[in-house]
């Protein structure tokens, strides 16, 4: 497994995904987009998993985009355009997960592995971190990740970057709000693990109704949203988990989830 390109274990409800590729500073292969989805698949079908934290190895970057060189190949057009796709589809996987998701960052997150950060429900960043869209620089433009970046800053934040290139200190990053979270480099493993421990802890069965209705919602207008968001109200209202969750308040007790 040590010489794997992607990292997958498992332990105390928490799902660790390790790009592992760091002499290429975690740089995105076809096989790493692959893999990474079958990592998302894995942890959405186990239900012992309930967060999932996504990495890179080494201490040089959470993932420097996709390997240019490696990721030309020789297909045809058409084979070649629908594998670009992949990391849209990862992108739909991972909002789709049903889990909460943890980016731990620490040194460069450019390009797509900035995207892939942003993708994660979460983001906890070393103070070494640095992040950007420097594809206009090599004569390309950040199409596939624009999403996820307008998802998490202001607009007209995300087209400076992107037709600047410039980079983004973790500092920074935290100011315009697309980190959730800065440390110093030796805390980072304990804060995502807080983090990720303090999610874990919570109903799995609410977290998913509530996380899915949040990206459910994310681009309806507000008549239709609230028309979901009230049935969903219900719905959490009938869960066993939720009739559990007020009489534990009220006997003053930590709630024994069942995860329904």
């Amino acid at each position: 497994m040590a010489d794997a390109a992607l990292l997958y274990e498992v332990r105390d409800h928490i799902a660790r995904v390790t790009i592992n590729r760091p002499d290429r500073r975690n740089s995105m292969s076809w096989d790493v987009i692959t893999g990474l989805r079958k990592a998302m698949a894995d942890a959405k079908a186990d239900d012992s998993v309930r967060v999932v934290v996504l990495t890179g190895a080494g201490d040089k970057a959470f993932c420097a985009g996709a390997d240019l060189t490696g990721m030309r190949g020789d297909a045809a057009f058409v084979e070649t355009h629908d594998a670009r796709g992949e990391l849209a589809r990862l992108f739909h996987d991972m909002w789709g997960l049903g889990k909460p998701t943890i980016a731990r960052v620490r040194g460069y997150a450019l390009a797509g592995g900035f995207g892939l950060a942003l993708a994660c429900d979460l983001v906890v960043a070393a103070d070494d971190a640095q992040f950007g869209t420097p594809e206009i620089n090599v004569g390309l433009w950040p199409y596939m990740i624009t999403v996820p970046l307008v998802r998490s800053m202001p607009p007209k934040k995300v087209l400076e970057l992107m037709v600047t290139g410039r980079r983004v200190k973790a500092d920074e990053a935290e100011r315009i709000g697309f980190v959730n979270k800065v440390v110093p480099v030796d805390e980072l493993d304990a804060a995502t693990d807080e983090l990720a421990s303090g999610l874990a802890s919570k109903s799995p069965a609410i977290m998913k109704l509530g996380r899915d209705s949040f990206y459910a919602v994310w681009d309806e207008d507000a008549k239709a949203a609230l028309n979901y968001l009230h049935t969903m109200l219900t719905i959490n209202a009938m869960t066993e988990d939720a009739a559990e969750g007020i009489a534990a308040f009220a006997e003053k007790r930590e709630p024994q989830w069942k995860g329904r």
